[in-house]
């Protein structure tokens, strides 16, 4: 029988839902703390979970004695310090993307992670799309030839509609508009997903040209405490190093779109099509004799474990598992060229190293 794992969530917000939810259905899960800088958000939480242990101090939930892992949901600006902390204890981790604000601070988590041995996840939920995986495979063998072109785009309307709930009165929302609140914006945000996506079956990219767009929401762009001025709308070209051409967009303002994310995969001997809307598991592909008529088939896959199975078997297994703390940093590179080149005006070279 496999033993009992034990797991701490800090910060019980919005996706902490998301995280009690998918651990409490991994049979031999145990959620036995959670903490919060709002004690009574995380009593509620805790109640709504059944989790035994409540924290305002992350440090104090760190020091169970039979914690063995801990998931960090908390604004990203505060992701170092704690997933830091948690490895210097030899706590696994999950953390909630991007892994920081700056390619700085998630350089010192991948290499503190590293240099603790532990297993260190970054939630990039989109890698549970059989699709993907089976893209990447199909583009390493050559089945499409030689990548040219590669679009994408990750399209939500929360800031036009109210499928979600009024982000005008939830700070859950109003946090990530606001840098002053740790929030990197919609690149950081969702852009941070769609740069795995993008590059997870292509390769890395080694130069960006972004554009980033702030427009008005309220009265001099404020409400309460918060000011909301991170960036709402995005669009990127690149140059990946195999030397295809990629373009792809982001926008909380995409009217008619709740959360749509669609990569296309363009090679001189056929091309992929991946549309979550759809399907997390389909791949459309047009190949051989099909490109002539640009004809797309069809494929199904076997369903890919989430990103929280991945990391409880990691967990098991004491063997990190991707997307790790690397893969985090590495994202993180694409993120800083982006909003370089957005602040220049110029085409931003993206580094791939640490540091």
């Amino acid at each position: 029988m496999q033993r009992t794992l034990q797991i701490g969530i800090i910060g019980t917000g919005m996706m902490a839902h998301s995280h009690a939810i998918a651990f409490q259905r991994i049979p031999g899960i145990q959620i036995v703390a959670c903490c919060d800088v709002d004690r009574n958000r995380a009593t509620e939480f805790a109640k709504v979970f059944g989790i035994p242990h409540v924290f305002s101090e992350f440090n104090d939930l760190l020091l169970l004695p039979s914690l063995n892992a801990v998931s960090i949901v908390t604004s990203d600006a505060f992701h170092p310090e704690i997933a830091i902390a948690a490895a210097k204890r030899g706590i696994d981790i999950l953390c909630e993307k991007p892994l920081a604000l700056s390619s700085e601070q998630a350089s010192e988590m991948a290499e503190e992670a590293e240099r603790a041995g532990i297993v260190a996840m970054v939630n990039l939920s989109y890698r549970r799309s059989a699709a993907l995986h089976a893209a990447k495979k199909l583009v390493d063998a050559g089945a499409i030839g030689q990548v040219r072109h590669v679009r994408a785009h990750y399209l939500q309307s929360w800031l036009v509609s109210n499928a979600w709930g009024d982000w005008k009165v939830g700070p859950q929302w109003l946090w990530r508009l606001s840098t002053g609140h740790g929030s990197l914006g919609v690149l950081g945000d969702i852009g941070v997903h769609l740069l795995d996506f993008a590059t997870y079956p292509v390769g890395l990219i080694k130069d960006v040209q972004c554009r980033l767009s702030t427009f008005e929401k309220a009265e001099g762009n404020r409400i309460g405490p918060y000011t909301l001025d991170a960036n709402d709308s995005a669009s990127i070209s690149c140059t990946y190093e195999n030397g295809a051409m990629g373009v792809f967009q982001l926008s909380r303002w995409t009217t008619g779109h709740l959360n749509s994310v669609e990569l296309a995969i363009h090679g001189d001997e056929g091309a992929l099509l991946i549309n979550l809307d759809e399907s997390y598991s389909q791949l459309h592909i047009c190949q051989g004799k099909h490109i002539h008529k640009a004809k797309w088939t069809v494929r199904e896959y076997k369903a890919a474990p989430s990103v929280y199975e991945s990391f409880v078997r990691a967990v098991r297994s004491k063997r990190n598992s991707e997307p790790t703390f690397r893969r985090g940093a590495l994202v993180q590179n694409m993120l800083e060229a982006c909003v370089l080149s957005a602040e220049s005006g110029l085409i931003q070279e993206v580094r791939h190293d640490f540091r």
